[in-house]
């Protein structure tokens, strides 16, 4: 029977697993744990390697650590768009594509499950290595998530109980499980595979339920309402408290905080976008005659290695790497950095996005949140301070990425407490229509219309809702 078959006799069944697909999905844990190894290793040294820079500590800046960055760059640059061109990016196009209706059979179907060949994943790592050492502005968000859905593809050759999961679903699964392995996490698999990768299904639901509730949840909380009534639900009481309760003077800056951010992030994802776009361009057009058709590609490497080596410079290192180190340093602690470095990493991360770094910008994006917050957090004390950061943090998140659910979970899940999850969810909920007002299409998305187009399938379902 045609895997096309398998996998429309099984979508017409409830979707529930039967005992050898939960047995082979247990068992495919302990192999996907161990391929993400190498990838923890190489964040853990890219985060070592930027600890080398002032980052806002004083001193000068250390030549090797600039020649590293210039040179990692500059290679990464040629390769990515050369030899080992299949390993740029996050590598997650292919199973978005194979949401699709329309890409599950011909040709469009072949190139999307050989994007996803476990053996492409091998081709990443020096594309990783290169990254992380140079201090590239990505993540392991997208390629964690790609080889999970590529190991439990090629088990799928194996493994009878995985060919009759829908193919969709299997690599919805893996790539989840993938991200959610890297980040050790089972909410944020759970909720990236449900609103990144089948978005179409469950956007607006998610989305409109978050904006009602979480306002109703809030309203009820700051009038009283709820804590009017404990005896109609006593059990609940206790977790009702939320971290806004420290002062309603917050919520105006909140606010306001989550309407920029939220506007950043659509002005985050409209230039990525433009940035990928020129970036195309630039290589695409044809040598001279007689000129070598190496010198176009060199010369966009050098001077995307000599922008992110000015960017480093001009930030003492902040707009380095995906942006952790620098949300730690806002949310706790004493010497922070401005809002003059907004520009730099801003600019750093579309160059490093266009240029095909593999990652994603999931940090990076609430790097970007965090650092906005900084001109209101500045007499507050710790705990308020922290609360803007993350409130900044997750609307910039959401605005760039439209994934509420996911994003107010990631930024809880670095903050560590439960407490933020009512107020987070409601900030992400929030900012994510403003982004699409400002820039209607997520970078998955760009990049999948981009992919629909270069194998002709025409006239494709969107992965916006309905």
């Amino acid at each position: 029977m045609p895997p096309e078959a398998i996998d429309a006799a099984d979508a017409r069944r409830d979707g529930s697993l039967r005992l050898g697909q939960v047995v082979a999905l247990l068992l495919a844990a302990l192999p996907l744990l161990l391929l993400l190894q190498p990838y923890q290793w190489l964040s853990a040294l890219g985060f070592r390697l930027q600890q080398a820079w002032p980052l806002g500590g004083g001193g000068g800046i250390p030549g090797g650590s600039l020649l590293l960055v210039f040179a990692g760059t500059t290679l990464l640059t040629l390769l990515a768009n050369g030899p080992l061109k299949g390993g740029r990016g996050g590598g997650l196009t292919g199973v978005l594509a194979l949401q699709l209706e329309r890409v599950r059979q011909g040709p469009s179907r072949t190139a999307a499950l050989a994007s996803l060949d476990l053996r492409r994943q091998l081709a990443r790592l020096p594309l990783l290595l290169l990254t992380h050492g140079a201090g590239l502005t990505v993540g392991l968000e997208s390629p964690s998530a790609s080889l999970g859905a590529s190991l439990l593809l090629a088990l799928r050759q194996w493994v009878a109980p995985l060919k009759r999961l829908p193919l969709p679903v299997l690599l919805a699964t893996g790539a989840g499980a993938g991200l959610g392995i890297a980040f050790n996490s089972v909410l944020l698999g759970v909720t990236y595979a449900i609103e990144e990768l089948c978005r179409r299904r469950s956007a607006a639901l998610i989305n409109g339920t978050l904006l009602i509730t979480g306002a109703g949840v809030m309203l009820g909380v700051a009038t009283g309402l709820w804590g009017s009534t404990p005896d109609a639900a006593p059990a609940h009481q206790a977790g009702a408290s939320l971290l806004v309760g420290g002062g309603v003077h917050l919520l105006g800056p909140a606010l306001l905080l989550t309407l920029a951010a939220g506007w950043l992030g659509g002005v985050f994802a409209a230039g990525t976008a433009w940035m990928a776009a020129c970036w195309g361009r630039w290589l695409a057009r044809p040598a001279r005659a007689g000129g070598s058709a190496l010198a176009r590609p060199l010369a966009g490497a050098l001077l995307a290695a000599l922008v992110i080596s000015l960017a480093a410079v001009a930030s003492g290192g902040w707009s380095l790497n995906d942006g952790q180190l620098l949300i730690l340093r806002m949310a706790y602690g004493e010497d922070r950095p401005g809002l003059e470095i907004l520009p730099w990493r801003l600019l750093a991360s579309v160059l490093s996005i266009a240029i095909g770094a593999p990652g994603g910008v999931m940090h990076d994006a609430m790097s970007l949140g965090a650092l906005l917050a900084g001109p209101l957090i500045a007499d507050l004390p710790p705990l308020e301070r922290q609360l803007l950061v993350w409130t900044g943090a997750t609307a910039l998140f959401s605005g760039a990425c439209r994934t509420p659910l996911f994003c107010a979970l990631f930024v809880m899940q670095i903050a560590g407490t439960m407490a933020l999850l009512p107020w987070l969810l409601w900030v992400a909920a929030l900012a994510a229509p403003i982004g699409r007002w400002v820039w209607t299409e997520t970078w998955n998305e760009v990049q999948l219309e981009r992919w629909l187009e270069i194998h002709g399938v025409k006239e494709t379902e969107g992965m916006k809702a309905a």
